[in-house]
């Protein structure tokens, strides 16, 4: 889907089989992604996992922000994963020691998908609270840990960065 909006915008010829692959990669997204037990787009087909990257149905436009998928799989995701300024990916093991943080990154998908379902309040809380973690550099970690309240990861680390400037310019409109 990206391929094909940015051929498109920058009039570039575009293979043949990427608009119908992408249609058939949306339909089989939508059909088998959901899971009604969990009312939420989940990790896996068939699967109850919730991650952070399921967001994307609506932030991406996969599906209507309005849809009540996306709505659910919002609510969903911000029970199961978000901890106070920070949201978790995912909490399964991924094999990796230790317990990790959650990330910038991912609160950062949080607030785009609180203002795109409505919920503004939330949005402009939750980037405040982001903003209220930088260290004394005004720098943001990769991973943020909520209990001792203390930055993780990479530091300082662009993708959350520029997730913290993505929503500044979606709050500000």
């Amino acid at each position: 889907d990206r391929a094909i909006k940015l051929g498109e915008q920058f009039g570039r010829e575009l293979d043949p089989s990427w608009v119908p692959l992408r249609d058939t990669i949306a339909t089989d997204v939508l059909k088998n992604g959901w899971n009604d037990e969990v009312q939420s787009f989940t990790t896996a087909y068939d699967g109850d996992d919730l991650d952070a990257a399921s967001l994307f149905v609506g932030l991406s436009g996969l599906i209507d922000p309005a849809d009540e998928r996306f709505q659910s799989t919002v609510t969903a995701i911000e029970a199961e994963l978000r901890s106070g300024s920070t949201v978790y990916r995912y909490h399964r093991d991924d094999g990796l020691p230790g317990d990790e943080g959650g990330f910038h990154l991912c609160a950062a998908w949080m607030i785009e998908a609180y203002l795109l379902t409505g919920r503004r309040t939330e949005a402009e809380e939750l980037f405040g609270q982001i903003v209220a973690a930088a260290g004394p550099t005004g720098l943001l970690p990769e991973e943020y840990d909520p209990v001792a309240e203390r930055s993780l990861g990479n530091h300082p680390q662009a993708y959350s960065h520029l997730g913290l400037i993505r929503c500044a310019q979606l709050l500000s409109e």
